[in-house]
This record gives C-alpha cells, sequence and structure tokens, in this order.
C-alpha cells in the first residue's frame, strides 16, 4: 500500500455512492432516504486533525438528507457542486496537486487523474478504479471512506499508530 507522500492541504470527498451506498430510496413524497456506513464519520473526525475536510454532493434532490447528516450530524460542511464543475471548484480552492479526492462515477475519472491522490471505492467502475491512486477493498457506504482516511492517515500524513488498519 506504499505511495509517495504528496503534500495534501484539502481532502474532498464526494457523497453518493462513497460515503453511502449509492441507493435512493423514493416514496411518494420523493427521495426520502440514504444510506450510510459506519466508522466513517469516527475515522474522519481523526483526518480533520492532519488537514481540512470538504464533502461534495451533485445531487440536488436528495441535498437536504446528505446536509443533515454531513453538517449536522458530523460536522463537517457539505456543498451542492454539479459533476461537470466539481474540477474546477477544487481547483478555486488550492493547487490540484495538492488535493485529495475520493468518488466513484465515471464522471471522476478527470478529477481522479487531475488531484495529487485520487481514491475511488471497490464497486466502482473498472475504468474509474484504473484512474485512481488508491482503491479501497470496501464498497462505498461500507466503510471504504473509513479505509480511505486510514490509508491517508498512514501513506500521506505518517501516522504509523494507524498502520495495520487496512
Amino acid at each position: 500500500m506504499s505511495a509517495t507522500a504528496v503534500d495534501i492541504q484539502l481532502i474532498v470527498f464526494d457523497v453518493d455512492g462513497v460515503l453511502t451506498d449509492g441507493r435512493f430510496a423514493y416514496g411518494r413524497e420523493g427521495k426520502q432516504t440514504k444510506s450510510f456506513g459506519p466508522d466513517d464519520a469516527d475515522a474522519l473526525r481523526l483526518l480533520t486533525a492532519v488537514a481540512p475536510i470538504a464533502f461534495v454532493s451533485a445531487d440536488h434532490r436528495g441535498f437536504p438528507i446528505s446536509k443533515r447528516r454531513i453538517d449536522g450530524d458530523m460536522g463537517h460542511e457539505l456543498t451542492l457542486v454539479s459533476s461537470d464543475r466539481r474540477l474546477s471548484w477544487m481547483a478555486e480552492r488550492g493547487p490540484l496537486e495538492h488535493v485529495a479526492y475520493m468518488g466513484d462515477s465515471f464522471t471522476d475519472i478527470p478529477i481522479l487523474r487531475a488531484v495529487g491522490i485520487g481514491i475511488t471505492t471497490a464497486d466502482a467502475l473498472p475504468g474509474v478504479r484504473d484512474a485512481a491512486t488508491y482503491v479501497t477493498q470496501r464498497r462505498g457506504g461500507d466503510r471504504a471512506v473509513a479505509e480511505a482516511c486510514f490509508y491517508l492517515l498512514v501513506e500521506q500524513f505518517g501516522r504509523t499508530e494507524w498502520a495495520g488498519i487496512v
């Protein structure tokens, strides 16, 4: 799992398919639920100690659900950013080579290639996995974010006390 260390100054996580399992439950009132995985919030708390973290979503219909979980329950900021604007949104925040990004969609391929560290989930499409620096063993919404956090903590920030977790 060893990787060349990159000076990461911002870590960005996509929400749907990464922090969630990517499924949307619809009822008569529209989108009603999303399924978030265990351990991710606690691992993110550890990562927050070493670098700023941002969350992005292009899901405008389900945004209130994600916002409740990320802003409300986890204490992080979630921003609505369309997939086609995401790369420029990150570039506005600093040099892309200093960004770590975790996404799972085919629309994330250019982003995964452009940033310093690109991470995706085990259940991403093959082309997405090929574009990533690191592919988790876990699926989106099932501790993939926690695994990515420990990968970054150990491999990029030298926090060896977490070695062996992934």
